[in-house]
């Protein structure tokens, strides 16, 4: 649909997974995500928009350093204060969109601030709220009236999302958010009919209705996901975070008769093929209930090359039983790197900005009987051409299927060991700890999976309290269960009722 920009058209910049401050101590990509983000500001306020809508980890840290909290602000503080006048209205109350905020309104309407673009985001996985005040960055920015975090639910029990109801001229927007959850938690919660999306009371039929969320979209295990059928049909237009790979064309989906739109991230944090495909952020336009979506192509993001080999695709090069073959693979690596490097240049855009040298990653299947070399020794000779010499090479090998069955297995050998790319959870740790102990270190008060979340806030969030917190509150449900019960104070009565 072609429609002109006028007094009824919302103009919304969507980006999401920023990752502010990914790498900020790597001498050579450290300000990668300073500088992306400031070009996704730039052009917010070169295509004068109404405001910028984040899909979450704007940071990459739960707990940014001050270095990084101080770029953010900064950037923030540049591209979206201003006398521009702010053309839409809210009609919720905000009371209720920001209830967990000590200033409850949105940004550009606190007569203290001066904002020409206001920016809207709920948080992801990376800077979810943690700790006993249950806080996260984006409230530090939402207190200092730089940003309006939205789409947060505190129960576990149940999540009732309201949306933040904009009205420019004769458009409606209903904004709905939901901030990262555990998606096997979140996934339960829907099975269990115990997420509901409110609908704005006046002729429903006359808004456009968008979500945003971060979660899961390609399945993980059987519930580590969030079907795109869980979530109600009404909705016109979804943006996905979490996915780094940039599908941001809205797909449709035939089903529940929604789109999606699936930015991705705004910088490599994997060496994998999805994160090779070019990064972009998008236009929404809105007018009535029509919309498109342009596709704005970041300048500012370093290039990624990526490719494989299958080493035993090439018979006629290498032969394993050739002592020289190493030296001959090493070879053709070093080929391959030089021709990807040939690319990158060509692809070189040409901005002042974009960083200079690429990041290069060789896939190199090795199965067939074959050997890899030491990277050590390759990657020096590219210390100064790539932005990530100690691993441009990834060994690894594809199962060879076996043909006949081998009945005499020694099953002492066999070592369980997670497949290559496969990264084991804190949870799974846990709880495989907790099943295969003996009877008398076995868990009676406390459960696996709160042990488990407790133990991965402790660790990835650097959440000193997460354990400490979880037994005292679990002692004290305890007490008060058997104090209702009136239990009697001897051992084996409390053991009992526990």
């Amino acid at each position: 649909v072609f429609f002109r920009d006028d007094e009824d058209t919302f103009k919304i910049l969507v980006a999401t997974d920023i990752h502010l401050g990914y790498l900020e101590k790597d001498p050579v990509r450290g300000n990668d995500t300073f500088v992306t983000f400031n070009e996704i500001l730039d052009h917010a306020r070169k295509n004068e928009v109404d405001f910028v809508l984040l899909g979450g980890d704007l940071f990459h840290d739960n707990k940014p350093s001050r270095k990084t909290v101080h770029s953010c602000l900064e950037s923030l503080r540049k591209y979206c204060m201003g006398d521009r006048p702010v053309q839409f209205e809210i009609l919720s109350d905000q009371a209720v969109n920001f209830h967990y905020s000590k200033f409850p309104w949105v940004n550009y309407q606190d007569e203290n601030l001066n904002i020409s673009i206001p920016v809207f985001s709920i948080h992801g996985n990376h800077d979810d709220p943690t700790g006993a005040d249950a806080l996260c960055a984006l409230d530090i920015l939402s207190c200092a009236g730089l940003l309006n975090h939205f789409g947060r639910s505190t129960s576990v029990e149940k999540i009732d999302i309201s949306p933040i109801l904009l009205r420019k001229g004769r458009t409606k927007i209903a904004l709905y958010g939901l901030g990262a959850i555990p998606d096997e938690r979140l996934y339960r919660m829907f099975v269990n009919k115990q997420v509901t999306m409110l609908r704005p009371k006046e002729d429903e039929d006359s808004w456009f209705n968008l979500f945003v969320i971060h979660q899961n979209r390609s399945k993980h295990g059987a519930t580590n996901y969030i079907p795109e059928q869980f979530l109600d049909d009404f909705i016109d237009l979804v943006v996905w975070g979490h996915e780094h790979e940039c599908k941001i064309a809205p797909f449709r989906n035939e089903q529940q008769r929604f789109y999606v739109s699936q930015p991705g991230s705004s910088v490599v944090t994997s060496l994998s093929p999805g994160e090779a495909v070019k990064k972009h952020i998008g236009l929404l336009h809105v007018k009535g209930k029509k919309m498109k979506m342009e596709k704005i192509a970041l300048e500012t993001v370093r290039t990624f090359h990526l490719e494989d080999i299958v080493l035993a695709h090439h018979p006629d090069l290498f032969n394993p039983d050739n002592p020289n073959v190493t030296q001959a693979i090493q070879a053709f690596c070093m080929e391959k790197v030089e021709l990807m490097l040939d690319n990158a240049e060509r692809e070189h855009l040409g901005n002042p900005r974009q960083p200079e040298k690429p990041i290069i990653r060789l896939r190199v299947d090795y199965a067939g009987g074959f050997e890899p070399f030491s990277v050590h020794r390759f990657s020096q000779k590219y210390m100064h051409r790539v932005a990530n010499p100690k691993d441009i090479i990834h060994f690894f090998r594809h199962r060879e299927q076996k043909e006949k069955k081998e009945i005499d297995l020694n099953f002492g050998k066999l070592v369980s060991r997670p497949a290559e790319g496969m990264t084991l959870r804190v949870e799974d740790l846990v709880k495989q700890y907790f099943q295969t102990a003996e009877k008398k270190v076995q868990l009676s008060l406390l459960t696996e999976r709160g042990m488990g979340e407790a133990v991965q806030e402790f660790v990835d969030k650097e959440e000193k309290d997460a354990i400490e917190e979880l037994v005292k509150f679990q002692l004290e449900k305890t007490q008060r269960f058997l104090k209702e019960r009136r239990t009697e104070a001897e051992e084996e009565k409390i053991d009992e009722e526990v």
